[in-house]
């Protein structure tokens, strides 16, 4: 039995403050975070569900939303004669609900009276700020079939990783009967769930919850009527374990949590993977994202190894290697990048600008030349000067000032800085 497309609403909680993505997310909510090159966090769940044929959606944020409402309001303009939308329901005080969202549930709970205004049977609740291709009417037809009252999707992961989740344990019928967050390493031998022989094979004995979740209408409806619930991982499906008809559906495919400048930054780098984990080169599985008329990228004696450039780049530099290049960067003769994020441009500079920074000494729009820099995210709209020199790398401590911040050894160059030239970051 397949559900009728217009029987689910996806509703995509665009996370919190997103302190653990600073700096990047100083001036921007963590779903507008570019990743990629050239695509937003928020263009990954949105296409899924495209994929999946789900066309009404909700985003739920609160902070920092005014480029994500930008992003989505200049990139999903569906067919006026179709009911299709993504909708962003951004915090607001009401006589029932004066605080902002205390939770991920209740962020659901106070947007509640959008979603009953619209027809639908399930609510498929989605993460903001994760990385994966997913059918989601797969998990639909496996929740429908069992009859189930909430599905969460599930992945195999190894004793190393399970620490880091909620661990669900599953019925010979993959239903979940037990529930532990984040459990300590000692108590894993009793949380091992029934797994496919391949992953098995891999060491991973243990299902996390994804955070991807499908409710029943009615039950969303009743459990939202509790507002001491805040959190769906931390109460919601804990409560509900024992007393609902719960499936695990797991998923075997690739999926990250960007959760942190490292995962981040690791997501980005793994996508010059000769066989990347995560495929941008799926004709079944496309990410949608704002469609720019933007020129072809130009390149100028430079030598490019297992790197992504995205459109309307000017390339002179030196070496560009196992880095992702974003929208409209210009780089500089003799720079060399190395396993770097280079997010790019929101504007080019003409010559007369170019021809004005240049006569007062101040840096253009890019990285200038004869710089070298590794291990690093640069942010948008920066200016880099000439013979810069940055190298991350662990014999780096956190460290932030208003040009930049180091997180786990990665640089991360905040977004407009303006950096001078012959500058040292080692």
């Amino acid at each position: 039995m397949k559900a009728k497309k217009k029987s689910v609403v996806a509703i995509i909680l665009g996370g919190g403050q997103g302190s653990r993505l600073y700096p990047l997310t100083e001036t921007r909510s963590k779903p507008a975070v570019p990743i990629g090159g050239k695509y937003r966090l928020v263009d990954i769940p949105i296409s899924n569900c495209i994929n999946s044929d789900i066309f009404k959606m909700f985003v739920l944020t609160q902070f920092n939303s005014a480029s994500l409402n930008a992003h989505i309001k200049n990139t999903y303009n569906f067919s006026v004669f179709s009911q299709a939308f993504v909708d962003i329901l951004a915090a607001e005080q009401t006589p029932d609900n004066p605080t902002w969202f205390q939770g991920t549930a209740d962020a659901v709970r106070q947007c509640m009276p959008h979603f009953l205004n619209h027809d639908f049977e399930y609510a498929l609740i989605l993460s903001g700020d994760q990385l994966y291709q997913m059918d989601f009417n797969e998990m639909l037809e496996a929740h429908i079939n069992s009859e189930a009252d909430i599905s969460i999707a599930t992945l195999p992961v190894n004793d190393k990783d399970a620490p880091e989740f909620g661990i669900l344990k599953t019925n010979a019928e993959s239903f979940i009967e037990s529930f532990i967050e984040k459990p300590a390493k000692e108590l894993l031998s009793d949380w091992k769930s029934d797994v496919s022989e391949q992953m098995k094979s891999e060491g991973k004995h243990y299902l996390a919850s994804m955070g991807i979740y499908i409710f029943n209408r009615k039950l969303l409806i009743e459990l939202m009527a509790n507002p001491d619930a805040k959190d769906f991982g931390k109460e919601i499906i804990p409560q509900a374990v024992g007393s609902r008809k719960i499936l695990s559906y797991q998923y075997e495919g690739y999926w990250t949590d960007i959760g942190n400048i490292d995962s981040f930054f690791e997501a980005n780098i793994g996508l010059t993977d000769d066989l990347p984990k995560f495929n941008l080169f799926d004709d079944h599985n496309k990410i949608y994202t704002r469609p720019r008329l933007l020129p072809p990228s130009k390149f100028y004696k430079t030598t490019v190894e297992k790197s992504l450039i995205s459109e309307g780049c000017i390339l002179n530099a030196k070496e560009i290697s196992h880095s992702v290049i974003g929208i409209r960067s210009r780089i500089g003769e003799g720079t060399i990048i190395k396993k770097c994020y280079v997010m790019g441009n929101d504007f080019y500079q003409n010559i007369d600008e170019m021809n004005e920074d240049i006569s007062n000494n101040k840096q253009l729009m890019g990285i200038g030349e004869n710089c070298f820099i590794n291990n690093a995210i640069v942010d948008k709209n920066c200016r880099i000067g000439n013979d810069v020199y940055i190298n991350g790398g662990e014999h780096l401590a956190d460290f932030s000032n208003k040009l930049y911040a180091v997180k786990d050894g990665i640089v991360v160059v905040k977004k407009g800085a303006i950096i001078p030239d012959n500058y040292i970051i080692k």
